[in-house]
């Protein structure tokens, strides 16, 4: 429970910003996506080394501490600036801004997770890391309604303020589970995790299982771009005013964080109890080859739903999305639960920070090549396919990597005991 709830006040924190971020990005410019991804990445690689150094020296609760409170410190620095804002100008805080959010995102809820799987054994990961997801989802729900009633009453500014307010609160909790966890026989979150500064980028080569989840990482981001970009073709093809627009999108947030929740209060802790955290990553890649499929067959038509008609491509991105969150990232975070600390801290964060990054540099500028080739919804749903047919053999060996430590409790897989 007090994990879910420091994750609640994590995803609060961090849907706070985002409409922050989203006032300033009509002065950037879609056309300009790929060079923004392109400094998040940059920065991203920057800040590698240093947060090895931090997880090399530090133990967990200093570490946490740190980090934390650097971001914290980062949103009340931003209050002046977003008070200044007229005189600064919007292009260039909003670059700024940009980079610095996406930052915080990665590297806050990496580091969350990186936790998770340091005081969770892997039998407690499969049986609860989807209701910890669950609390999450409740902040990302939570953070778009604070923004909207206080936006009004206190202005955009102060709204850092009440985000760096929710932080602390998470940062307060984590601190009391790592001084919990620090109490029981054989814990080591009071010992540093020592080794090498660029240690999560040579695990990448060394451990297997790392490479799969970079390769997933790489592939998933590129579905979940290439589903935002159709689903952005159509709806501007297919609303005219800026308020249906909103209407349409507000629609498939709502309806994904909805399946999200469901899988998360469902399907996904019975996957990962009986099946194994494995299957939590070939599902959802088998449901993204099938909805591709379709896509590529049928094209991005519609169908009648309860007298409503629903474009087939926003069903597909609403899946995806929510398979995504509901059950491959308990599954992923629950097989971290799996490796050495070091890959769990620094491998970890590398690979959901650097490469996710780096996958959007790349796939946001394939998309926009594969375009001006001319490319219809078809065409670029069959490369997805491809894709995801490549992300289903990844996910099946991903799961069952020989460097893996033996699962707790583990369900009898006679599939992988045939593969092995």
């Amino acid at each position: 429970m007090l994990s879910a709830l420091a994750f609640f006040f994590v995803m609060t924190s961090y849907y706070i910003i985002r409409p922050v971020m989203g006032q300033l990005s009509g002065a950037v410019g879609s056309q300009s996506l790929p060079l923004f991804y392109g400094a998040v990445f940059v920065v991203m690689l920057l800040l590698t080394p240093l947060f090895g150094m931090l997880v090399a020296r530090f133990p967990r609760r200093q570490l946490l501490g740190w980090s934390y409170s650097f971001f914290i410190l980062c949103l009340l620095a931003f209050v002046p600036a977003f008070m200044a804002q007229e005189r600064i100008g919007a292009r260039e805080l909003g670059v700024l801004f940009f980079v610095w959010a996406s930052v915080f995102n990665l590297f806050v809820v990496s580091l969350f997770w990186s936790f998770m799987a340091d005081i969770f054994s892997s039998a407690e990961a499969r049986r609860v890391f989807s209701l910890i997801a669950l609390g999450g989802m409740a902040g990302a729900v939570f953070g778009p309604l604070v923004t909207k009633l206080l936006a009004q009453l206190i202005g955009v500014a102060p709204l850092l303020v009440v985000s760096a307010c929710a932080l602390t609160l998470s940062l307060t909790l984590l601190l009391r589970l790592s001084a919990q966890h620090d109490q029981q026989p054989g814990s080591a979150g009071e010992a540093a995790i020592g080794g090498s500064l660029w240690a999560g980028l040579r695990q990448l080569w060394s451990r297997p299982f790392l490479r799969y989840m970079a390769l997933l990482m790489l592939f998933g981001d590129g579905i979940g771009t290439l589903a935002y970009a159709l689903v952005a073709d159509y709806a501007k093809a297919h609303f005219t005013s800026t308020v249906a627009r909103t209407l349409f999108y507000s629609n498939l947030d709502l309806a994904t964080n909805l399946l999200g929740a469901v899988l998360q209060l469902s399907v996904t802790p019975w996957l990962l109890v009986r099946r194994g955290a494995g299957w939590g990553l070939v599902v959802p890649s088998l449901v993204n080859l099938a909805l591709l499929a379709g896509v590529a067959l049928i094209g991005g038509g519609s169908f009648a739903f309860f007298s409503y008609s629903v474009p087939l491509l926003a069903v597909m991105q609403v899946i995806t999305r929510g398979f995504a969150y509901g059950m491959t990232k308990p599954a992923v975070d629950a097989l971290y639960t799996r490796v050495p600390r070091e890959t769990r801290y620094k491998g970890k964060n590398f690979v959901e920070t650097a490469v996710w990054r780096f996958g959007d540099v790349v796939v946001t500028s394939a998309v926009s090549g594969l375009r001006l080739l001319g490319w219809g919804v078809a065409g670029l749903a069959l490369a997805g396919a491809g894709v995801a047919a490549l992300a289903v053999m990844v996910s099946r060996r991903a799961g069952w990597s020989p460097d893996l430590a033996p699962d707790e409790q583990a369900p009898v897989d006679k599939a992988a005991k045939a593969s092995a």
